[in-house]
């Protein structure tokens, strides 16, 4: 590709200068590499609603991904590359937030620490390794240095575990977890499409949704305007995942829901 893609994807604030250095690091290295903004501006030092956004890449041509929700930084937590099978390079700490993502883009093909203090920017701060670790080696790896040059190899258990698992149908039911809240106030959670798929609801039919004490019957749908406005519903959301909605309202709001969640779905007796 003549100009490689960076993405870059933060919990730092939309307006904050770290942004526009870790792009300025970048194109000193390469000149020729293409700045992606993914999401910045995510909820402070939230793994699981990171991993989710960088679930999303597997929806950009083949790049490099840097994650930058690295409460940990400067600590003993380690700088990480992954390399996944279909060909894409993610960049961050090892706290488990590139995990998931690796699940939509085939898999781990290879780990590895960034330790070669080469293609790092140096002097390397101890709490801005986004600056200093990351942006350098997407840069580097988008001018084909070699994975293996950065550091020593992983072994995938050695990895930290991801923020979240798959959901998966056991008895009739989905016990699944809320990865994510967006700006209206509907949540995503850890359902595949696939696993959805199996779990044969029809489209206009209900389902119970058991969260916090409560529960509540909403229809699975295709899109919000299926339902009446202030009703729920859940439907399948357009990054592989499973959503629940309020038509025009705030789910989140209204019930009181946050990131990390359980929900229990069951299919109501036809």
């Amino acid at each position: 590709m003549d100009k490689p893609i960076i993405t870059f994807t933060t919990d730092f604030a939309v307006q904050s200068h770290e942004i526009g250095i870790m792009e300025s690091v970048v194109l000193e290295i390469n000149p020729k590499a293409h700045v992606i903004h993914l999401m910045h501006g995510l909820p402070d030092f939230n793994l699981s609603y990171a991993a989710r956004v960088m679930e999303t890449a597997c929806y950009i041509p083949n790049g490099y991904h840097v994650c930058v929700v690295d409460p940990g930084v400067g600590t003993k937590r380690k700088p990480i590359i992954i390399e996944t099978v279909k060909g894409n390079f993610l960049i961050g700490p090892d706290n488990g937030v590139l995990i998931p993502a690796t699940r939509f883009l085939g898999g781990i093909k290879k780990a590895v620490e960034i330790t070669n203090k080469k293609y790092m920017k140096h002097p390397v701060s101890n709490i801005f390794h986004g600056r200093d670790i990351f942006a350098p080696a997407a840069a580097y790896l988008s001018k084909k240095i070699k994975i293996g040059s950065f550091g020593r190899n992983l072994d995938i258990k050695e990895l930290a575990k991801a923020p979240y698992e798959e959901a998966e149908i056991k008895n009739s039911k989905i016990d699944a977890k809320i990865i994510s809240i967006n700006k209206f106030g509907s949540f995503h959670i850890n359902v595949a499409h696939k696993i959805w798929d199996k779990f044969d609801v029809r489209l206009g039919t209900m389902v119970s949704l058991s969260f916090n004490g409560q529960s509540l019957n909403v229809a699975y749908a295709k899109t919000f305007g299926d339902v009446e406005k202030g009703k729920p519903l859940i439907m399948k959301d357009e990054f592989g995942r499973v959503e629940v909605a309020l038509n025009q309202d705030s789910f989140a709001g209204k019930y009181q829901i946050k990131i990390g969640d359980n929900i229990l779905i069951r299919r109501l007796l036809k």
